[in-house]
C-alpha cells in the first residue's frame, strides 16, 4: 500500500487536534474540533482551511489563450489580468474532465487550479491536446494553498498585510502580496458560499502563514477547519464536488452550471457540439434540491423514486448545520420533475417521502 501524500502543513495537524483521513491518496484533516463547530465558525466568523492538495498548473506562451479556449468551456478571452474564471474541461460527448479556475496573471501567462484527485488525469489531458507555442508546467509541489473563509475573513487577514484587501473584488486577485512576511497571490474566491480569500504561497511559507493567521484571528473566533466542514459548507450553497455532481457521465449543463459553458463562443472547444445539442434539446437529467419530509438523511448514491419508478439518485446529502434540515442534491430525470407526484428516497430499504426545494439551500446575507 503506497504511503499517503502530505501537504506542507501536515506537521502541525496534531498540534491543532486534527483527525486525518485518506482523501484521494492524501492524508488530510476531516476535522480539528467538530464538523458542526467549524461549519458554524465559517458562517458566523471565519475558518482557515489547508487546501494545499489542490493542483496548480502554469500555462504560458504566445498561444496560451488559443490553447485554453480550445480545452475549456468558458470564454477565456474575457479575462483581464488580475481576474479569475470558473470553467470546465469536457470530453467530446460533453462529460466533465474536471471543473477548475483559471487565473490570468499576465498576457500569455495563466495559472489553472484543478482538483487534487484529477491532477494526473488533467495534466495528461492538457498535454495530449497541447498545440502551438505553449508551455504547460505542473507547479503543484511548489505551492501551498490556504483558504480563510467567513464574514470576518477580511478583518482578520488585514491585520497581517498593508494591502487594501477591499480592493480585491470577487473573482479578482493580486499577486506578490506581503502577508506576515511572506509573499503570496491572494484571491477573493472560495468554496464555502461566504466571503473570503484563497492564499497561494510557496510551500516553505505555509507553516508560518498558517500559525500567524490563526493567531491574528483567535479573538475573532477563527477556527482551523477540515474537509468535513468544507463539504457541508459547499453543499449548502450547491457548489459541485467532482465525482458527485460532476463526472465523466455528468455534464456541466446537467449540473446546472451552464453559466460557465459558452456554447456559442467563436473559438471552438472540445465537447462544444455535444453541449450545444444538449442545451438546444434540453437536458435529460437535472440537478435538483431535495428536502426530506419523513425522518431520514439522504446520502450519496441513494435511489430517488417517483411512484414505483426510479428516476434518479442522490449526489450529495446531509443534515444541514445551518438550516437544521435533512437535505440532498439529486440528479433526476427531467420528465419526473414535470409529473405530479411525491418523490421518495430509498434509505436502508425503506422509501421515505421527500419534496423538491429551490437551490442553493443557503445564500449569504447581503
Amino acid at each position: 500500500m503506497s504511503e499517503l501524500k502530505r501537504t506542507p502543513l501536515y506537521p502541525v495537524y496534531e498540534k491543532y487536534g486534527a483527525k486525518t483521513v485518506d482523501f484521494g491518496g492524501w492524508a488530510l484533516p476531516v476535522q480539528f474540533s467538530s464538523i458542526k463547530a467549524e461549519h458554524q465558525a465559517v458562517r458566523e466568523a471565519a475558518g482557515l482551511f489547508d487546501v494545499s492538495h489542490m493542483g496548480e498548473v502554469e500555462v504560458k506562451g504566445p498561444d496560451a489563450l488559443t490553447f485554453l479556449q480550445r480545452v475549456t468551456t468558458n470564454d477565456v478571452a474575457r479575462l483581464a489580468v488580475g481576474q479569475a474564471q470558473y470553467t470546465f474541461m469536457c470530453y467530446p460527448d460533453g462529460g466533465t474532465v474536471d471543473d477548475l479556475l483559471i487565473y490570468k496573471k499576465a498576457d500569455n501567462d495563466y495559472m489553472l487550479v484543478i482538483n487534487a484527485s484529477n491532477i494526473d488525469k488533467d495534466i495528461e489531458w492538457l498535454t495530449h491536446h497541447q498545440a502551438g507555442d505553449v508551455v504547460i508546467t505542473n507547479i503543484s509541489s511548489e505551492m501551498a494553498l490556504l483558504a480563510i473563509q467567513g464574514p470576518k475573513a477580511e478583518t482578520i487577514l488585514a491585520k497581517l498585510t498593508n494591502e487594501d484587501l477591499s480592493e480585491i473584488g470577487f473573482f479578482r486577485f493580486k499577486q506578490n502580496v506581503e502577508i506576515a512576511g511572506s509573499r503570496a497571490l491572494v484571491s477573493r474566491t472560495g468554496y464555502t458560499g461566504e466571503d473570503g480569500f484563497e492564499i497561494y504561497c510557496q510551500s516553505a511559507d505555509a507553516l508560518s502563514l498558517w500559525e500567524r493567521i490563526l493567531q491574528a484571528g483567535e479573538a475573532d473566533g477563527l477556527l482551523p477547519c477540515g474537509l468535513g466542514a468544507r463539504d457541508t459548507l459547499r453543499f449548502e450553497v450547491t457548489l459541485p464536488l467532482y465525482g458527485q455532481e460532476l463526472s465523466l457521465d455528468i455534464s456541466p449543463l446537467e449540473a446546472g452550471l451552464g453559466f460557465a459553458v459558452k456554447v456559442d463562443k467563436e473559438s471552438p472547444f472540445i465537447g462544444q457540439e455535444a453541449l450545444r445539442k444538449q442545451k438546444e434539446a434540453g437536458v435529460a437529467r437535472k440537478l435538483v434540491g431535495i428536502e426530506m419530509i419523513d425522518r431520514g438523511i439522504p446520502r450519496t448514491g441513494y435511489p430517488v423514486y417517483l411512484g414505483e419508478k426510479q428516476v434518479g439518485e442522490i449526489t450529495s446529502g446531509t443534515q444541514s448545520t445551518t438550516l437544521k434540515k435533512n437535505i440532498g442534491l439529486a440528479l433526476v430525470k427531467t420528465e419526473a420533475l414535470q409529473a405530479d407526484g411525491e418523490l421518495a428516497i430509498e434509505i436502508r430499504g425503506r422509501r421515505l417521502k421527500a419534496q423538491l426545494v429551490p437551490i442553493p439551500f443557503y445564500r449569504r446575507p447581503s
